[in-house]
C-alpha cells in the first residue's frame, strides 16, 4: 500500500499500483515497481509501513480501524488500543425494561448478549458431545443386547467428563478476558506444546 502526499499531509491511499496524474504530470503505472524509494518519496508517493504493534487477537479482543499518520519522512498505519471483548454475559436490565428496549420474550435478567465464557463452554460442550458420540454405539449395544461396555470405554468416558468440568470450572473462574485467552494459549517446553486449560482426553484407535 502507497499514500500520496500532497501540502504535507496524505491526500490519498493507493492498494493497488495504478497510472496517477500527480499535479500536472500523469506518471505509469510501473513506476511503483521501477522507481526506486526516493524517487517515489520525491513525487509525493510514500509506501505504508504497518505498525501491528497494538493489534490484538480477534478471538479476543475488538480492535480499532487502522489511523495513517504522515511524519515527514515515513507514512505508518497504526492501531489505537484494542477493546477487550466482554468475558461475561451482560443482562437486560429492569432500565431497559422502563425505556420499552426489553424484548417481548425476554425478562428482566435474562441475558442480553453472550459474553466469552458462555461461548467458549457452549464449544466445549460440543467437543465433548463428538467424543463421546464415538463410543456410544457402546452404551446402545449395552442397552440392546445386554453386552458388557469394556471397562477401557466406560473409563474413557469418565475421564472426558471429569476433564470437561475442570475446563468449565477454569473458565468460569477467569477473571477477565486476558485471563481466558491466558487458558488458550499454548506455549511450548522441551518440544511438547500445551495450554493451561488442558486438552480432553481423546480415545487411542
Amino acid at each position: 500500500m502507497y499514500a500520496l502526499i500532497e501540502d504535507g499531509s496524505i491526500s490519498k491511499l493507493i492498494t493497488n499500483p495504478k497510472a496517477m496524474v500527480i499535479g500536472d504530470v500523469r506518471y505509469p503505472a510501473k513506476i511503483f515497481q521501477l522507481w526506486s524509494k526516493s524517487e517515489l518519496n520525491a513525487i509525493g508517493i510514500y509506501e505504508v509501513v504497518f505498525d501491528n504493534s497494538n493489534k490484538k487477537d480477534e478471538k479476543w479482543y475488538i480492535n480499532t480501524n487502522q489511523s495513517f499518520d504522515f511524519d515527514g519522512n515515513e507514512v505508518t498505519a497504526s492501531y489505537g488500543t484494542a477493546t477487550p471483548k466482554a468475558h461475561a454475559d451482560s443482562l437486560w436490565t429492569q432500565e431497559d425494561s422502563d425505556d420499552g428496549n426489553l424484548p417481548d420474550d425476554k425478562e428482566v435478567g435474562d441475558v442480553k448478549v453472550e459474553g466469552l465464557k458462555t461461548q467458549l463452554i457452549r464449544t466445549l460442550k460440543q467437543q465433548v458431545s463428538n467424543e463421546l458420540a464415538r463410543t456410544d454405539w457402546y452404551i446402545t449395544r449395552n442397552t440392546e443386547k445386554e453386552t458388557a461396555i469394556p471397562s477401557a470405554i466406560s473409563t474413557h468416558r469418565d475421564a472426558v467428563r471429569t476433564k470437561q468440568a475442570e475446563m468449565e470450572t477454569a473458565i468460569t473462574n477467569a477473571s477477565d478476558t486476558p485471563a481466558l485467552e491466558t487458558l488458550y494459549t499454548y506455549t511450548t517446553t522441551d518440544g511438547v506444546q500445551s495450554r493451561p486449560l488442558g486438552e480432553l482426553p481423546t480415545l487411542e484407535s
